[in-house]
This record gives structure tokens, sequence and C-alpha cells, in this order.
């Protein structure tokens, strides 16, 4: 992927898809997609967007969503993933890594809290393909995952690391990295883009997606199958991890600290996908050629000082801040 510095450089050849930050929502052992109805889940998630998230969640999520932390103020959605711990290597007790806004921003979307900078590309980050390829909308109760906790060796084309330092994101990773990064730990998320034309949600909340993505960064999916021929946004999750503060708990030449909240290796990164836009706001941008960011101004805009105040009880009461002996959800 290219580094964010050259992607503004050239963003005069930047014309297809969305692309805008959502705060903080929550962060706390909930799933609605893997564990419906479960609370705690069993891990720790990092959770950004509606305010209708809750352990259970199905049909229109839009429809019942009163506020968003996303910039975009018709996207009721859900976007979520594990959530990044540091753990010592002297005494083995964790400590959750802060997630900060990915830089730099765009269109006044300065002032976002934590949170993860979400994408939705027709085609990549440079052109569009809409007269031989039209974008379908997701609908309402659709839900995907993308990677899993339980992978080893190395996490499926699309799910990257990079080292954050003064002069740019690095090259992307499959693993974490082996010394410490003087600007954080960055994340990505790609999503397939394939959809079976039938199923809103399946068994492993992966089969009625197909992916066709044989390379990282932003590149376009090859042609969908006839099995799953329906073409939906490419939906990409990136996030900032603030590792800096732990940097010299690092003694040098030590193997990796960080750990997922799964107690998981990186090759099992993984995010979850609920859809939640408000009526037919998705698709108005999707239907736009030649637009990047926020559509051409088909959806509506907030301010970040109004996205933050959106917020959801905590559900789950435990403590997930300071050092801990273990992780959430898991004993010695």
């Amino acid at each position: 992927m290219k580094t964010l510095s050259l992607f503004i450089a050239l963003s005069a050849l930047v014309h297809a898809g969305l692309r805008f930050p959502c705060s903080t929502l929550t962060i706390q052992r909930l799933d609605p997609v893997v564990q419906p109805g479960t609370s705690p889940s069993s891990h720790l998630h990092h959770i950004v967007g509606g305010n209708a998230f809750n352990a259970t969640m199905t049909g229109d999520v839009g429809a019942r969503g009163t506020c968003t932390t996303c910039q975009m103020a018709e996207d009721f959605s859900n976007y979520w993933t594990a959530h990044l711990f540091f753990k010592h290597p002297t005494n083995g007790s964790y400590h959750r890594v802060t997630p900060t806004p990915v830089q730099p921003l765009l269109g006044g979307s300065n002032g976002a809290s934590g949170g993860l900078t979400v994408y939705y590309t027709q085609y990549d980050l440079s052109k569009d393909n809409l007269k031989q390829q039209p974008i379908t909308a997701f609908q309402p109760g659709f839900r995907m995952t993308v990677g899993t906790p339980a992978k080893t060796g190395k996490p499926q084309t699309g799910l990257t690391y990079q080292c954050l330092s003064g002069s740019g994101r690095g090259p992307e990773i499959t693993d974490f990295p082996t010394s410490p990064c003087t600007g954080g730990l960055f994340t990505s998320h790609h999503f397939p883009a394939c959809w079976d034309g039938k199923n809103l949600d399946s068994p492993n909340h992966q089969d009625h997606m197909y992916n066709t993505i044989t390379s990282n960064g932003f590149v376009n999916a090859g042609p969908c199958p006839s099995s799953h021929p329906i073409r939906m946004p490419q939906v990409t999750f990136e996030t900032t991890w603030d590792t800096t503060p732990f940097n010299k708990l690092w003694p040098s030449g030590a193997a990796n600290p960080f750990v997922w909240s799964f107690e998981g290796v990186a090759a099992g990164t993984h995010a979850d996908y609920m859809f939640g836009w408000k009526g037919d706001a998705l698709q108005r941008a999707m239907n736009k050629s030649e637009c990047f960011y926020d559509g051409c101004g088909s959806i509506t805009k907030q301010a970040m000082a109004t996205a933050n105040k959106c917020s959801v009880q905590l559900e789950v009461q435990e403590e997930t801040d300071g050092w801990l002996a273990n992780l959430p959800g898991f004993t010695s």
C-alpha cells in the first residue's frame, strides 16, 4: 500500500470511494456477529459506529440507531476488531494499547477520538469502473467477518501490519514488528467484495462473500465468480495503535511483546462488519463516479465533536484499564 503521504500527494488522481474516521464507541467484550446474545463474549473488542450496538443485533441496525461516532452522519454501521495489548516481558502482565486517529484526516474531520478509519472503494483508490462494474450496496441485516483468531502462520491477504515512524508508515508486513515503532503500530483489514446475492450472513460469517484479493493494499479485487456474482463495496478498516508508551519496556533483542485480546499471534488478526447505513445513503455514494471521500457531497457529514458524544452503555462490567494480571475473559 502507498504511504498516506504519497496518497495525499497524488490526491488529484484519487477519485473513487469513501474515506472517513469513526471515533471509538465502546471497548468491551461483545460480539453480536460471532457470538450473538453472549455477554460477555470471549475476548475484548474495539468498536466504533452506531449506538444500536449490543450483544444481539438483527434486522435494520440503521433504523434503530440515534447517533453514530462516524463522521458520515447517515452511517450507523458498526465496525470492530480485536483489541491490542502489551504483554510485559518480565512479569507477564497486560496493558491495553490505546487506538489513536489515523493521520492525516480529511475534510474537517480533525477531532476524532481514538477509533479507526473506514473505506468503501468501488475499484481502487485511483479510479472507479462503474460503467462496466456497478456497485451494489449492502442490505439491512448484512454482516461479515474477515480473518480468524485461530489462524497461524501468516494472516490472509489484505490483513497487514505497518511500523509507523516520522518518515511514514513503512512496508506492509504480515507479522508484528521485531523492534519498537517510533510512531505506533498500524493495522489494515481489507474485506472481500463479492456477494452471493442471497444470504445476509453465513454460519462462519464469510461464506456468503468471496475474496478475490490476491495482493495487499488498495488494489482492485479480481472479477466475481458465478457463485458470488454481486460486486459490493470493498470495505477496509485502518487502525493506529499507540504502542510508543511501551517502547522503553521492550528489551533490545527481545521477542515481540504485543498480543491480541484473544492471546493470539499476528496471523489471527480479524475484524467484523455490520451494515447500518440509513436508507439509500451508501448506494448514492457508490453511484457517484470519480468521487472520493464523501461521495461528492452525497452524504451528510457531522462534526467530530458531535460524533464523539455518541456512546452506549457499558454492558460488561470488568476492568480493562491499567496493568492486568490476565487478559479480559482469561484466567491464569
